[in-house]
């Protein structure tokens, strides 16, 4: 077996009052404490003594949730020092990676030895930690969520225990822990799942609305990858094909890709999003210029070069799981309410979809599922497009992303997800004393 060992060097420990901010900016914490532990040990100690003091404790990542699920006014956790690839074992095809590593250095170094994740979601900003934790995906016919592909971690638990998991070894918290919400405890490692680099081909189009969901069955069985953009009050889609490839390598070239990846998508976007929301009416005139400006293209890639995309202009969202066969009639309600309605809409719609997993709360836990994505500009208001677009997402047996915008709370994911006690009971044998709780959790799981 070869391994290959890095280190991330590590400062001391140091707490500091100050107010914790989400990346969106929607979500606020006030601890009493804010912790920075530089190893496991320190963490444990820490948490230990959160128990003493009667504090509640929240590991936070890179803020990329929506949701309040970090918030506490206890202990706060920074995992930014617990940061840095432990292993790479190549005969098992594995990595294992302390939490606090963000998902853009994880690639970097897993490209650099020649090997890659399967799939990745279209941001990698994230701790991964975090993208397991919220259960954070990309888009696959067959290949599934990040949490998918975690084959182990650690877990340190309210008492101070640290827990190694996996299919061999404390199997039913394996089963919970990879998407946990940080309820069962606080992740401290990941091993994941990762193969020989390959390249991707993308192929991006314009197509029509009516075309895509009149054909999406197929666009879907033909791809390994696929996924589109509705833009709101037109009839206009952007799709996305991604399949692998023999090469050779045809990256974008340096100039279409600095305008179409950063002067459309991000410069004048943040323009024209910052113009619709101090001027409404502008935004279907706006929204059918946008539709157009991004022509067809195709190229091959190394996969996080493929899936991943820089996102600098910040919004917030709601997003929802449904069960794939219902993609289309739920999509084609969605349109239609925008359509019938007062609403006005900068940002495009994204659709995704996932294979069953069998992670005890993964939005696709137990069944093929298909990701609709609603978004507003960041500091626009979005409870009325929201709010019509859960209850369309609700009545197709919704399930929503555990780190975006909902208002759903444990009576409807028991209904909705046939192993929810199972996770409950789990959270009641490993945190009695609800040391990782918060109102978020409250609301989600119950008390």
């Amino acid at each position: 077996m070869e391994t290959t060992r890095y280190r991330t060097p590590r400062s001391k420990a140091h707490e500091r009052r100050r107010v914790w901010q989400n990346w969106d900016g929607n979500v606020t914490a006030r601890p009493v404490r804010d912790i920075a532990p530089t190893s496991v040990e320190e963490l444990r100690a820490v948490i230990r003594q959160a128990a003493e003091d009667g504090l509640t404790v929240k590991p936070v990542g890179s803020g990329h949730s929506f949701t309040p699920t970090a918030v506490t006014d206890g202990v706060l956790i920074r995992l930014d020092h617990l940061a840095g690839i432990r292993a790479i074992d190549r005969a098992a095809g594995t990595v294992t990676v302390e939490a606090g590593t963000r998902l853009k250095a994880l690639n970097l170094v897993l490209a650099r030895e020649g090997l890659s994740l399967t799939n990745m979601g279209d941001i990698m900003e994230q701790t991964v930690s975090g993208a397991i934790s919220t259960g954070t995906h990309g888009t696959g016919r067959e290949s599934a969520s990040i949490a998918a592909q975690v084959r182990g971690l650690e877990l340190v638990t309210a008492d101070g225990s640290l827990l190694t998991c996996s299919e061999r070894q404390n199997r039913e918290v394996f089963a919970a822990a990879r998407i946990g919400l940080g309820a069962l405890g606080v992740v401290t490692a990941v091993t994941l799942a990762v193969e020989p680099l390959f390249l991707l081909t993308a192929r991006e189009e314009p197509m029509t609305f009516d075309q895509v969901t009149a054909t999406f069955d197929e666009l879907h069985a033909e791809n390994e990858h696929f996924e589109f953009y509705w833009f709101p009050h037109t009839d206009s889609c952007n799709t996305k094909r991604n399949n692998r490839s023999a090469g050779p390598l045809a990256p974008v070239g340096r100039l279409s890709g600095w305008f179409e990846d950063e002067f459309l998508s991000n410069g004048l976007f943040q323009v024209v999003s910052s113009l619709g929301r101090g001027v409404p009416a502008t935004i279907p005139a706006i929204a059918k210029i946008s539709s157009r400006a991004l022509s067809a293209r195709t190229y091959t890639e190394i996969p996080y070069k493929v899936f991943t995309s820089p996102r600098r202009v910040r919004f917030t969202e709601m997003e929802y799981a449904v069960p794939r066969e219902a993609l289309v009639e739920t999509l084609r309600e969605l349109k239609a309410m925008v359509d019938r309605s007062d609403l006005r809409i900068s940002f495009p719609v994204e659709v995704r979809t996932a294979p069953a997993d069998d992670i005890t709360l993964s939005t696709a836990s137990g069944r093929e599922s298909a990701y609709i994505a609603v978004h507003v500009y960041r500091g626009t208001p979005y409870h009325q497009y929201f709010s019509a677009a859960e209850r369309i997402f609700t009545a197709h047996d919704g399930r929503p992303h555990w780190g975006k915008l909902h208002t759903r709370g444990a009576d409807d994911f028991a209904k909705v997800y046939p192993r929810f006690g199972e996770f409950t009971e789990l959270r009641d044998r490993l945190d009695p004393d609800r040391r990782f709780g918060n109102a978020y959790l409250r609301q989600v799981l119950g008390d």
